[in-house]
C-alpha cells in the first residue's frame, strides 16, 4: 500500500462529519426512546494548504465548532468534549502554545479526544508530503492563534 493510499484509508476510516453534518437516526420500532445520534463518515477533503481558515472549517469545525469554542455539531457525540481552542493562549499564561498545538496535530492528545475512533489524529494528513505538510501546519497554527481570546 502506498503512502497516499494509506493516508486515504486512515483518514477515510477515521474522519467523520468533516463537512459538519451530523445525522440523527431514529430507533426503528421504539416508541418512548430518544433518537439515537450517529455520525456520517465521509472521505477526507484536501483543503488548500495556504488557507488556515479553510482547513479549520474542513478538519476541525465539526468538533471544535466554526468559531473554535468546542461546540461543533459532532461534539456531543464524542467521549471527551473538545476543548475551546480560543482559550489556548489564555490557559497558557497568555502565550499561544505553538509546540503543543503542532504536537497534537501530529500525535493526538493523552486525553484521547484525538486518536480514538471518535476523533481522528491528523498526523497522516500533516505528514503526507513534507513541504505541503509544513505549509498546512503553519497556516492552521496561524489561524488558530488568530482566534485566541485576549
Amino acid at each position: 500500500m502506498t503512502a497516499q493510499q494509506s493516508l486515504r484509508f486512515v483518514l477515510a476510516g477515521l474522519l467523520f462529519a468533516a463537512s459538519g453534518s451530523v445525522l440523527l437516526g431514529q430507533n426503528s420500532g421504539a416508541t418512548n426512546q430518544a433518537p439515537q445520534k450517529t455520525l456520517e463518515k465521509v472521505p477526507v477533503t484536501y483543503s488548500n494548504p495556504v488557507s488556515g481558515q479553510t482547513m479549520f472549517k474542513d478538519y476541525c469545525a465539526a468538533c471544535h465548532g466554526a468559531t473554535g469554542k468546542g461546540n461543533g455539531p459532532a461534539a456531543e457525540l464524542l467521549k471527551t468534549a473538545p476543548p475551546d481552542l480560543t482559550m489556548l493562549a489564555k490557559n497558557n499564561g497568555g502565550k499561544f502554545p505553538s509546540y503543543h498545538f503542532v504536537a497534537v496535530l501530529h500525535f493526538g492528545t493523552e486525553g484521547h479526544a484525538h486518536g480514538t475512533s471518535d476523533m481522528p489524529v491528523w498526523g497522516p494528513l500533516f505528514r503526507a508530503e513534507k513541504s505541503i505538510a509544513e505549509l498546512r501546519i503553519n497556516h492552521l497554527e496561524e489561524y488558530v492563534e488568530s482566534i485566541q481570546q485576549k
